[in-house]
């Protein structure tokens, strides 16, 4: 599937660019990094776990420059990664956690936003200096990954749903904020996809069912569905697109 979408565009599309994917060691994360790197890109991806990294680096389709450990609570490690890139010329966010029942604990809320959303505000502050273009020039493109949460609430993940809905305003207020710098900064919203994530609504008939029930596409996204929005928010294809929420739901928000 990565195949394909990467050959929407041509083969060496973002040849010469740099890109870092945070969370980008599995799930849609993984799927964006491999659309990058096939349209030419040199990624680096991060997980949050050494194990996650070196799954990552071991799988057989790794295209990307490495796979580093990273807590985007950490500003101190979040700066050494950055310093230690050439360049970038694209930041994806896809570092993302959820807590289901658990979040209606305020630790564990607090903890869920400090990733989610104040984690991706931490990468973009401090990535900003390098994504910024020449004086009156083009910048780098950020995309930050929001989700259907970001729209209505959801019962059991009250943390992830106020993080995804952050995540919206956020990408706005960015975009305002950056464009002098040349920066462009949208989101993608997920629909149901298929990754760890959602694996227990996956295994859930009645949920999975339910899901699929209200989407007109009628099934499961998967991680590469994802990939490909990704790719065109990051290309020369969407260079006047800035502040947008682009849901890529297969039409469950209109259901």
């Amino acid at each position: 599937m990565t195949s394909a979408v990467a050959a929407t565009f041509r083969n060496d599309l973002l040849a010469g660019k740099v890109a870092l994917v945070v969370g980008g060691s599995s799930g849609i994360g993984a799927a964006i990094a491999g659309a990058l790197a096939e349209a030419g890109a040199v990624v680096t991806v991060t997980g949050a776990t050494r194990g996650e990294v070196e799954f990552a680096r071991a799988a057989p389709d790794f295209g990307g420059r490495d796979a580093i450990a990273l807590d985007v609570r950490d500003a101190r490690a979040v700066q050494a990664l950055l310093d230690d890139l050439p360049r970038l010329d694209m930041l994806v966010n896809c570092a993302g956690v959820i807590r289901r029942d658990a979040e209606h604990e305020l630790a564990v809320f607090e903890d869920v936003l400090s990733i989610n959303l104040t984690g991706t505000m931490r990468c973009c502050t401090l990535a900003r200096k390098k994504l910024k273009g020449p004086s009156g020039g083009e910048g780098g493109a950020i995309v930050n990954m929001a989700s259907v949460l970001s729209f209505h609430g959801g019962a059991r993940a009250p943390a992830y749903s106020a993080s995804k809905g952050g995540i919206a305003q956020l990408t706005k207020s960015l975009a305002l904020a950056y464009a002098d710098d040349g920066i462009r900064v949208n989101a993608i919203a997920p629909g149901w996809v298929r990754t760890p994530l959602t694996q227990p609504l996956q295994d859930d008939p009645a949920r999975s069912s339910a899901i699929v029930a209200r989407t007109p596409l009628g099934r499961w996204a998967e991680p590469e569905d994802v990939a490909g929005a990704a790719l065109f928010l990051c290309s020369p294809a969407a260079r006047f697109v800035t502040g947008v929420v682009l849901p890529v739901d297969g039409g469950y928000l209109i259901a």
